[in-house]
Order: structure tokens, then sequence, then C-alpha cells
């Protein structure tokens, strides 16, 4: 049996942004909707592994947010999106680069499935740790996520470790119970996610028949060329997770980051 990574006493999240900051990573504004409310705890929840306790020297955050909302179920869709995001594990466990990759997934609601750890320690969506029968604060929550992956790139850039980030939002719905983030406090960090060339954030919106997900995910500063936008169906749903494994495996084997950002998903 594998030893559970250290998950002792990690660094001060607001420590980190402010950090992050001053090095020109974040800007004021995205530090303030960082810290202006308490994430503290939630963001900490997500961290995980001691940096110490990896040995590479450059790494690849994977993070995932499934839609765990009552309209999944509702839409016969827990099982696919159970699947879909177990095949985006497997695949980078099976990959050459697989000992250089951190995974972490939290669901839409907040419920942390498993921190930061090895690839190899990541833990499967089942029956018994997924349920679809939540709501959707897609902006409070994506806050929250992506503070974590800031978080943890941080900690590792402070211990001199390279760190590039891959994340996918996920929900077939926008947002209906967010009270603390808006659109725009998303856009904002992820504009200064990617204007650091290391990160790239990712949106699935699974169609309800009704939204606008292009227009959703552009409101929150998601870029065209990282957007899938899947229609309700089984197949549909698993093709889109398959995409997105295939840059996620490209992004983990790729010399140069900035290259497999500026290509997208391809179809």
């Amino acid at each position: 049996m594998s030893s559970k990574p250290n998950q002792q006493k990690g660094p001060d999240v607001n420590e980190l942004f402010q950090s992050a900051q001053a090095e020109g990573v974040l800007s004021p504004e995205s530090l303030q909707t960082l810290t202006s409310v308490d994430l503290g705890a939630q963001i900490q929840a997500g961290l995980g592994i001691c940096v110490d306790d990896v040995k590479a020297s450059e790494v690849l955050l994977l993070t995932m947010m499934p839609d765990d909302s009552g309209s999944i179920a509702a839409a016969g869709n827990e099982k696919v999106v159970r699947e879909g995001h177990n095949l985006v594990l497997e695949a980078l466990q099976s990959s050459k680069q697989r000992d250089a990759v951190l995974a972490h997934t939290r669901y839409l609601n907040g419920k942390v499935l498993f921190p930061y750890r090895p690839i190899d320690q990541a833990m499967g969506m089942s029956s018994k740790n997924y349920r679809a029968d939540q709501g959707t604060p897609l902006y409070d929550q994506t806050v929250v996520l992506l503070g974590s992956v800031l978080a943890k790139a941080q900690e590792f850039a402070s211990n001199g470790v390279a760190v590039r980030s891959m994340t996918l939002l996920i929900t077939d719905g926008s947002d209906q119970h967010s009270v603390k983030a808006g659109a725009k406090d998303v856009a904002r960090i992820v504009r200064d996610m990617l204007r650091a060339e290391c990160h790239i954030v990712a949106a699935m919106g699974i169609n309800d028949g009704a939204t606008d997900f292009q227009r959703v995910f552009r409101e929150m500063g998601i870029e065209d060329r990282w957007i899938l936008t899947p229609g309700a169906t089984a197949g549909e749903i698993r093709q889109a997770f398959q995409v997105f494994s295939q840059s996620a495996l490209r992004a983990s084997q790729a010399a140069s980051f900035t290259q497999t950002a500026l290509g997208g998903f391809t179809h």
C-alpha cells in the first residue's frame, strides 16, 4: 500500500497570495477577490502534499471541478461525468511524465474529493463519493478552485520548482447560487493566470438546452479555444473528456508550455 502524502501544516494561503502579487503574478484586484472574504480554509483543504515531498524539478497541476448539481442527475449524466473524470486521471497515470503530475478534484459545491497529490494516488469518482444533488455556485467555487491552483503554484515557485497547471471546470448550467463572486471576479483571476503563460483554464458546458456556454465562459475570462460544449448524450460528454485528457497529456509532455497553450483543444 502506498504511503499517504505528508499533509502536515501547510503554508499560509494569504501569504502565498501576497507573494504572488508582489511578484506581479496577481493583480491587486485579484488579490482582493481571493482575500476579501475568508476563503483560506477552503483553499487550504485542497493544497495537499507538501512541496518537500515532491522530488520532481518541474510539476504539472491537474485540477478538475466536476458538476454535482441536481440537473446532472436529472439528465441521467452522473455515470458519464464519473467515467469522464476517471478517464482523465487514467490517461495521466499511464503517461511517461506521471511522476511530475499532481492532481486535485473539488466538486462544484465545494466538496474536496482529494487534495493535490501524486497522480498515481488520485481517487476516482464513484457512486459512493459523488452524488449530483446540489446547486450551481459556479462563480464562488471557481474562485476557490483557481485560488487553490494559484496557491499551490506559488508554493512550488517559491521553492524553486517550475510549475504549470491545467484546470477543467465542468457544469451543465449557468451560475445560480453564488453569493460572493461574480463573473468579472473570476475573469480577473483567469486573466492574471493566462498572463503568466504557465496556466491553462478550460471549461466544459454540457448542453442543458438553454444555456449559452460560450457566453458564460467568455464572461469568466476563459478563451474560446479552451471551451468544450458537448451535447447531453453520454457519447458526446465522454468524447469531450477525451479531448481534455489529450490536451492534458500534451501539456505534461510539452517542452514549451506556451506553444501548448496556443493550440487550444483539437477535436
